[in-house]
């Protein structure tokens, strides 16, 4: 029988994402929503309910494609993705001074 969920995968993720959300754009729109709404619950129920969905479908879809794609090129792809974005960024940020 195929396992279906780990204590220590679970964990694994919430600590992961945790700490890289931390000071993300994620959490400054969500405070920035607060202090313009003045009602942090519906926003505290509208953001979580997005990041349930958005993480859904990257788990659904991460599981659809290490069927076809090994985790080893998608690591270096997801590496290069983010220095791309990281280079992008910093060279946006120079042209503006």
């Amino acid at each position: 029988m195929k396992q279906i969920f780990s204590w220590q995968v679970f964990f694994g993720a919430f600590i992961t994402l945790f700490i890289a959300e931390m000071g993300d754009k994620t959490q400054l729109a969500v405070f920035s929503l607060v202090t313009e709404s003045k009602l942090p619950l519906a926003v505290f129920l509208g953001a979580s309910l997005a990041l349930i969905v958005v993480t859904l479908i990257g788990a659904l879809f991460g599981g659809f494609v290490t069927k076809f794609i090994p985790a080893y090129y998608l690591k270096i792809g997801a590496g290069m993705l983010f220095l791309g974005i990281g280079g992008f960024t910093l060279w946006e940020a120079l042209m503006k001074r």
